[in-house]
């Protein structure tokens, strides 16, 4: 993952190396999305108005969570084709995903252990080295192991969209994103109500995590190997383990799961589109059809035959959430020459910590604010502004003082790793920080 590392010199436009060297639309979208996302996460604990008369025609979280997607598709593939290097962009993603991560695993355990904060999931702590393995893999919503932060499910997709796109790298599959999309959108117009949840991890509690675990490090270990006939193998392990977990594995359903990697690779064919890497127009036709799949999965009723599918729609609230994240992004790539405000785009450097860290705000607030239902709406609204200004400093200060440190200590490792990215058919612009919920 680029780095955040943004400096104030001033080019010669006027413009500074910080405006200059990043995609200001989409900080601003990730800016707006992370604050989406803590909006929904606080309606239960103070605007229980809004979860009932909104909550049921647009999901917030899905809305926040689907438009991260789209960035992280936009951005994170030509990061690896910029850095031609395997090993050199999972060393990225490890130093840019685990530090802050570890925070919030560490400050979640704290509140639960003091009862500062609702409690630790159920059956967390029935297997704790197996919870931690699971955890360690970032694969852990796929492998039945309760999230020990409930936003750690979304990163369980961005690691297998990861392993996908490093998998098409290294075996030479070029320009597909398009197809690969709309694979994945019919794939769940179709097959998603049939699709089983959690069979793995039901019939094998114990032993899907710990060979799951085991097929990732031997998998990323061979891909990145200097031998062709191992990272082949690698390849091969890696995405069998992918799609295994996708399909077969999801506590969340087939059909869900399977529209969030095609909306991830659907980003990655914008992206591909603009830079003129695939043929415009048949790509773009290939494109438009995955967000009409995506929505007609989501409203497709559960196939009564299906023993272990998903017990339920995805609803109208999903579909309009998921819709309007993609309007939302497309009206951003329209706007993307616009100068767009600077405290969105600043959100948008810190939402990763924002996403991570707002889960715990919450509850602290909780437990502080006392019963909602005695609150007139006026102090539930200044309790709301206390929560996002709490949110907003601690993702500052885990921005500055852990995510930075920790990518400037990635680039130092991966320095003198060699580049050959494979030239586009016209320069792309600049890479922005890609977006990690």
């Amino acid at each position: 993952m680029p780095t955040n590392t943004l400096t104030t010199e001033t080019k010669a436009n006027g413009a500074t190396a910080a405006t200059a060297s990043r995609m200001g639309w989409l900080d601003a979208l990730r800016g707006l999305a992370a604050l989406v996302v803590v909006f929904e996460h606080s309606l239960d604990v103070l605007l229980p108005e809004v979860r009932r008369n909104v909550s049921p025609w647009f999901d917030f979280g899905r809305y926040g969570v689907f438009l991260f997607f789209l960035i992280s598709g936009y951005v994170v593939p030509f990061s690896l084709v910029r850095r031609g290097s395997v090993r050199t962009f999972w060393v990225g993603r490890l130093f840019r995903l685990y530090p802050a991560w570890f925070v919030s695993v560490g400050l979640m355990l704290a509140l639960g252990v003091t009862g500062v904060s609702w409690g630790l999931p159920n059956g967390l702590g029935d297997r704790p080295w197996i919870s931690a393995v699971a955890h360690l893999t970032m694969l852990q919503d796929l492998l039945g192991v309760p999230n020990v932060v409930n936003v750690f499910w979304t990163l369980s997709y961005e690691m297998v969209f990861y392993l996908l796109i490093t998998a098409m790298f290294i075996a030479g599959v070029k320009g597909a994103s398009a197809r690969v999309s709309l694979g994945f959108g019919v794939a769940a117009a179709m097959l998603g109500v049939s699709l089983p949840s959690a069979l793995l991890a039901t019939r094998w509690p114990g032993a899907t995590p710990m060979v799951a675990a085991a097929a990732l490090a031997a998998g990323i270990a061979a891909m990145v190997s200097g031998r062709p006939a191992v990272r082949r193998a690698g390849v091969a392990i890696v995405a069998a383990l992918a799609l295994t977990l996708l399909v077969l594995d999801s506590r969340i359903g087939g059909v869900e799961s399977l529209c969030i990697i095609a909306t991830m690779f659907a980003g990655t064919a914008v992206r591909g589109i603009q830079d003129g890497r695939m043929p415009a127009k048949p790509a773009a036709a290939m494109v438009a059809l995955v967000p009409v799949l995506t929505l007609l999965a989501g409203l497709r009723p559960p196939a009564t035959w299906a023993a272990h599918g998903y017990s339920q729609s995805l609803g109208v609230d999903w579909s309009i959430g998921v819709a309007a994240a993609w309007l939302t992004f497309l009206g951003g790539l329209a706007l993307r020459h616009r100068r767009m405000p600077r405290a969105l785009m600043w959100l948008g450097l810190v939402s990763y910590s924002v996403y991570l860290l707002h889960p715990m705000i919450v509850q602290m607030v909780w437990r502080v604010a006392g019963e909602r239902d005695a609150m007139p709406l006026w102090v539930r609204l200044a309790w709301w502004g206390v929560l996002l200004a709490t949110v907003l400093v601690a993702a500052g200060l885990a921005h500055r003082y852990v995510e930075r440190p920790a990518q400037r200590l990635g680039r130092r490792l991966t320095r003198r790793e060699p580049r050959a990215p494979e030239p586009p058919a016209e320069p792309p612009a600049p890479l922005p920080e890609p977006a990690v919920p």
